[in-house]
């Protein structure tokens, strides 16, 4: 069986398996990136029934807010119902704007914050798909499956790698109550990827004719410093943005009493960029 046939089977695998559980239509989850657009491609071609959810961050480029915009006018003439989660956090909507001065720090690599908030809410009680693949990092390769099952409880957690029957059929008779997923071209390579989207002639995002490699939120530390460096030079308002956000942050930790890690958000914001301009790097011990 090749890629494109096992990804295809274990779609319908888990379409079956959301209309078995959830009663409702399997959830392709949508970033706006290439590996998003090649599972709603496999989606449209294994013949199910799915509906298409997007997390709205507010740091995503508009080039991809205009993607996503333009995917969903297309599923909509088909039928298919399309649908843009607000986040929420205690109860209120917010933006990454918002949610800094929140959280008293910025996101980093360790404390990933923004992700839980702004981009895994949606689909909650559902059957969901990601484009999610091991090649993109070692920790995926490790924590993540071909099949999901997400508890509060981290002994309850179900992850399921390969397509044997065996495993196959654990996944299916849990009873777990909880969000369920699949990751059908977990076991993708790049290559692969970008092969199906030529041979398919499938609609991507422009970013990538653009100089991007990825498509996510400006400013992810997971972009790294080069990567951020790029993305602010050619979107120097989310930068800006930024650097406020980091400004309320000071202003709510001084108005706790909570101790002086930075004077002000530009040593915020350098300090977050790991630009040199500020030497050494604060722990996370030092912001409580």
């Amino acid at each position: 069986m090749n890629k494109e046939q096992q990804a295809i089977a274990r779609l319908r695998l888990a379409a079956e398996m959301s209309e078995t559980y959830y009663h409702a239509p399997l959830v392709i989850t949508t970033s706006g990136g290439k590996d998003s657009d090649v599972c709603l491609a496999l989606a449209r071609a294994a013949g199910i029934r799915y509906e298409v959810q997007h997390n709205h961050t507010s740091v995503d480029a508009p080039e991809t807010v205009y993607h996503v915009r333009e995917t969903f006018r297309r599923l909509e003439n088909e039928s298919i119902k399309c649908t843009v989660n607000l986040p929420m956090f205690k109860g209120a909507r917010v933006t990454m704007w918002r949610l800094i001065p929140q959280k008293l720090m910025p996101p980093t690599r360790v404390v990933r914050y923004c992700c839980s908030v702004l981009k895994e809410q949606g689909g909650k009680g559902r059957m969901i798909t990601t484009g999610v693949r091991w090649a993109e990092s070692a920790k995926r390769r490790k924590n993540r499956g071909i099949y999901e099952k997400q508890s509060a409880d981290i002994s309850r957690r179900i992850t399921i790698s390969n397509d044997n029957d065996d495993t196959r059929r654990l996944f299916e008779n849990c009873r777990l109550q909880a969000k369920r997923i699949c990751n059908p071209i977990v076991d993708w390579t790049d290559r692969e990827v970008w092969d199906y989207i030529r041979s398919e002639h499938i609609p991507v995002n422009p970013l990538y004719e653009r100089g991007f490699h990825r498509v996510g939120c400006i400013g992810c530390p997971l972009a790294g410093r080069a990567g951020r460096q790029f993305e602010f030079g050619r979107y120097p308002t989310y930068e800006r943005a930024y650097l406020h956000a980091f400004e309320r942050m000071l202003a709510e930790r001084r108005h706790r009493k909570l101790p002086a890690v930075w004077q002000s958000g530009e040593e915020v914001l350098h300090w977050w960029l790991q630009d040199g301009v500020l030497p050494g790097q604060l722990s996370l011990m030092e912001m409580e």
